[in-house]
């Protein structure tokens, strides 16, 4: 099979992926060539279009041949085989690595500006290059997409070799390759142009797509924030969807923060539902030093309480329902905030977490509760019927089937975000405020 250019080919790509239109999908190019690709299909997808910035590490003396590649968010993989093959030290390796993670600052910073990545977090979304060789690029951009909370991963390329499968391993949920051939040795000789692809090009794509998505809106006021809660200033991020129900305030487990890959995941798909969210710390970076404030119940959930306060003064936000998700230990203290009389949120949903620390306000709490277990997590599983049992509120308990504790098994945090939308957007109507 042979392509005229990579727009012909990503339009072909696009028609293949038909099946995904209509639905929550983010595409990403792999720069510089997979980005006239992907422009073609997230055109075809009527979906956003955004760049995954990864670099191939090349051998010194032959830089086309990848040892291995590099992304943003730190994400790395090495091919050991080229490096038996061709020797290379790690002295040398790590000065690969340096050069082409400056290469990627630039190119980040010319490519997007001040601009945020788009948001992937409980999304599909489709990888897309003009082609797979070795596979580590596309093996990097697979991995940062399942770093920033991708509910799943399409990797959709033209052309690859005929075991490029085996190749990226489980990285990709779905590979879709339109050929195959068995006479593969290079991208190129499958194209009728392969011209490189210039920055200025690939500048010029995503600003097309972006004007062609602005017909749908801006998207959500998404800022940083710094929230008052008593005596203190904690970091947080308060994203609020054009006309916006309620706000789900976040209260994070032991060790965990704002910025929790999994509570970022929930978030947005509250987010997609019309709720606002507020992801913030609850500790102070110096009090995170001493472990014994994480399980401090009583701080946390007064710090809760704290930012409850503030969101109600706050112009943006001052009126709305207040709703509260805790994961682990911040369900405790999103209970134990929820039983103060200054409080009174909408409702809760605990993920896993551990309501039986809030002990004796239990029977004191008035917000609808739901409480979402993983059917492998026993131990807690059996805490939260304990601590059922002491709500006198409406209430209800959630089991995910084959869910851990951490709901890491494939499409059990999507289950814990359709269950905490449902609840949220059936309580935090204008009636409950």
């Amino acid at each position: 099979m042979l392509f005229t250019d990579r727009l012909e080919a990503g339009r072909r790509l696009g028609a293949r992926l038909e099946y995904l239109r209509g639905q929550d999908v983010v595409v990403l190019g792999l720069p510089r060539g997979g980005v006239p690709v992907a422009a073609a299909v997230a055109e075809a997808l009527d979906a956003p279009l955004d760049v995954c910035l990864v670099r191939k590490l090349g051998v010194p003396d032959q830089p086309e041949l990848g040892m291995g590649a590099i992304g943003e968010d730190g994400v790395r993989v090495i091919n050991q085989e080229v490096l038996r093959h061709t020797g290379v030290g790690q002295a040398d390796l790590d000065r690969v690595e340096a050069h082409e993670r400056g290469v990627l600052e630039q190119r980040a910073a010319r490519y997007r500006g001040a601009h945020a990545p788009v948001g992937i977090a409980g999304r599909t979304v489709a990888v897309v290059d003009d082609g797979v060789a070795t596979g580590s690029t596309a093996r990097v951009a697979c991995r940062i997409a399942r770093a920033r909370g991708a509910a799943r991963i399409v990797l959709a390329v033209p052309v690859a070799p005929r075991d490029f499968a085996p190749r990226l391993g489980a990285d990709a949920d779905e590979l879709v390759c339109l050929d195959t051939p068995l006479d593969f040795f290079a991208i190129g000789q499958f194209y009728g142009d392969f011209t490189q692809v210039g920055d200025e090009e690939v500048t010029a794509l995503l600003r097309q797509a972006a004007r062609r998505q602005e017909r749908f809106g801006t998207g959500p006021e998404d800022r940083e924030a710094e929230v008052a809660a008593g005596a203190v200033r904690l970091r947080g991020r308060l994203t609020l969807p054009s006309g916006a129900s309620g706000i789900v305030v976040f209260a994070h487990g032991s060790g965990s923060g704002r910025h929790s890959p999994r509570n970022r995941f929930v978030a947005e798909g509250l987010n997609r539902a019309g709720l606002g969210t507020l992801l913030f710390d609850l500790l102070t970076e110096a009090e995170e030093r001493d472990r014994s404030n994480v399980f401090d119940i009583a701080l946390l959930a007064g710090r809760l309480a704290g930012a409850t306060g503030w969101l109600r003064e706050e112009p943006d936000t001052e009126g709305l329902a207040i709703g509260y998700f805790g994961a682990s230990t911040g369900a405790a203290a999103a209970l134990w905030a929820a039983a103060e009389v200054s409080a009174r949120p909408a409702a809760v949903v605990s993920r896993g977490g551990r309501p039986d620390l809030a002990g004796a306000r239990l029977p004191e709490v008035t917000a609808p509760t739901l409480l979402i277990v993983g059917g492998a997590d026993p131990q807690v599983l059996g805490l939260n019927r304990e601590a059922q049992a002491r709500l006198q509120c409406e209430n209800r308990l959630e089991v995910v089937p084959g869910a851990t504790h951490l709901f890491e098994e494939p499409g059990t945090l999507e289950r814990v975000t359709e269950l905490a939308r449902d609840w949220f957007t059936d309580h935090m109507a204008p009636a409950h405020v």
